[in-house]
């Protein structure tokens, strides 16, 4: 998957793409949450994008937002975890999809970049490259693949090395 870039400069203005959230509060992530939010992100994600969230919500302040629907999360998106100036991972509840939470925590991560002073955003290993593209115009990074993700460590080299599971 390639990277792509994002001129933060050129983003929509908060009123002009309302997302309907029917009452789920969108915000950053509190420390006290960090092992609920990387267990939610191990769970219905990954233990890579957990990793990275760890690291997201260890910045101060958190570089790492989330959406809660009653004292549920339901979504979370992070920025600046696996290198400066690179948003992602992101990911929503299979259950709550298609309801704009993508879109909003996108573009409350987009925007705090902007506020930390970025002029542009890359989307490490954009999977939905058309989403990114018509949401808020990211255009692919030639040669970006693997790209930052190039020879990272795999669960099979604990093995290699006389680990154990």
């Amino acid at each position: 998957m390639p990277d792509m870039l994002v001129k933060l400069y050129e983003l929509p203005e908060p009123d002009s793409h309302k997302e309907k959230l029917d009452g789920l509060d969108i915000r950053r992530a509190l420390a006290p949450e960090k092992h609920l939010i990387v267990e939610f992100v191990r769970k219905h994600f990954n233990p890579r994008w957990a990793d990275e969230c760890e690291v997201a919500i260890s910045r101060l302040p958190a570089t790492c937002y989330i959406v809660v629907d009653n004292g549920k999360m339901v979504g979370f998106a992070c920025y600046d975890a696996i290198c400066k100036n690179f948003f992602g991972p992101t990911g929503v509840d299979e259950n709550y999809r298609g309801k704009g939470i993508g879109k909003a925590l996108l573009f409350a991560c987009l925007r705090a970049m902007a506020a930390d002073g970025y002029g542009y955003a890359i989307i490490g290993g954009a999977g939905p490259v058309d989403f990114y593209a018509s949401t808020v115009g990211a255009v692919e990074i030639p040669g970006s693949a693997p790209g930052i993700y190039r020879g990272m460590l795999k669960e099979s080299s604990l093995d290699a090395v006389g680990g154990t599971k």
